[in-house]
């Protein structure tokens, strides 16, 4: 049996045309032809006015939070369970991190954890929309409305998402998109920074390029700023991917059907969710084990990796990882967010690659039976 990787993308005739296209004319006059059609059709998909390319999502909250002047002395809500990208750029402005629990059916956060994180300091929240999924939008903007926070909504995973029919990354004064080679639509690498705020969109182009004004000519910068720009080939391979994207979000969705199936009736293994008004695009099929297994991931993903399957750990809450060891956040999210302790220790994300077949997630399944075979639960 091949090796079966976690994620990978879909890549058609037409991504290598755009890019063979922009490599070839995308010079001089045309230099910024397609960083424009994908903003535009980004813009478009999402349903927001503005949309600016960048090389990551991490520098779209970097920019994000440097456009609303979060610095020192302010506090940003950030769930506990989620990458770092979400969270380091937090540090980056010398802002405080609060760490939010997550709600124990879509592992997003919990609007009543952020909640109860809200202190007169709390400037900002960024709700993730953890592997693909989203949570309670209503409840989190309504909070944050209130207590007048910004909303930073993290859809770096969540393309093609939808609640209540609205588009992942149209909630928030700000969305970021991740377009990583392991992303539903990619870039290889890439980020899309997403507003209705044409204020917030002029200082985040304005800080995006060393702090040059609009139109500068004269390379006669202004303040002290970032570099954060996309190039035309990246460009060109996201345009042909937004194009395709309802097709490659249907394929996601058949793809966790089939794992969906052939989980049926194996106990004490739950998988992604997905609330009745909500579309999780499923960007990484997830199976948390009942603790009685005795399998931590740690353990779970080493056999499988013997079965010739890759997986990924569901992600270590940020209060456990060494880069916040000894924090007082740390400490105090660690005896605050029971449900991210309790669930992400026997979490893992199967194979959820777009090059998946209905024969290899069967394959995925039975390697996983055996192994739960050999574990029964105490």
């Amino acid at each position: 049996m091949k090796r079966i990787p976690v994620s990978g993308p879909s890549i058609t005739e037409k991504e290598i045309a755009y890019v063979t296209d922009a490599v070839t004319n995308c010079w001089y006059e045309n230099a910024n032809l397609y960083h424009e059609r994908f903003e535009r059709a980004f813009a478009a998909y999402i349903g927001t006015k503005h949309a600016i390319a960048l090389p990551s999502c991490t520098s779209a909250l970097h920019l994000s939070l440097l456009a609303y002047g979060v610095g020192k002395g302010d506090e940003v809500i950030v769930p506990d369970c989620t990458w770092i990208a979400t969270a380091a750029p937090v540090s980056y402005v010398g802002a405080d991190l609060v760490l939010a629990d997550m709600d124990p059916h879509t592992w997003c956060i919990s609007a009543e954890s952020f909640a109860a994180c809200i202190t007169k300091r709390t400037k900002a929240v960024i709700p993730v929309d953890l592997y693909g999924n989203m949570p309670d939008m209503d409840a989190i903007r309504s909070i944050a409305d209130r207590h007048g926070i910004k909303v930073i909504e993290d859809s770096a995973e969540a393309i093609g998402a939808r609640y209540r029919g609205k588009p992942a990354g149209s909630f928030g004064d700000v969305g970021v998109f991740s377009f990583h080679g392991s992303k539903t639509i990619t870039t290889y690498e890439g980020g899309m920074l997403v507003t209705n705020d044409s204020v917030l969109h002029q200082r985040a182009l304005f800080l995006r390029d060393h702090g040059r004004k609009p139109n500068d000519r004269y390379f006669f910068n202004a303040e002290v700023a970032q570099k954060y720009k996309m190039s035309s080939m990246q460009a060109a391979l996201g345009l042909a991917q937004i194009e395709r994207i309802e097709e490659i979000v249907a394929r996601k969705r058949e793809i966790f059907a089939w794992y969906r199936e052939a989980l049926a009736g194996v106990a004490g293994v739950t998988i992604n969710a997905e609330a009745p008004e909500t579309r999780n695009t499923f960007w990484m099929v997830t199976v948390i084990l009942d603790p009685r297994f005795g399998l931590r991931k740690e353990r779970l993903m080493d056999l499988m990796a013997e079965a010739q399957v890759d997986c990924r750990p569901f992600f270590y809450p940020l209060s456990l990882l060494p880069a916040y060891a000894g924090t007082k956040i740390a400490k105090l999210a660690t005896s605050r967010n029971l449900v991210s302790h309790r669930l992400s220790p026997y979490g893992i994300n199967l194979p959820s690659g777009l090059n998946l077949t209905k024969e290899l997630v069967v394959y995925v399944v039975d390697a996983l039976k055996r192994i739960l075979a050999l574990h029964p639960k105490a």
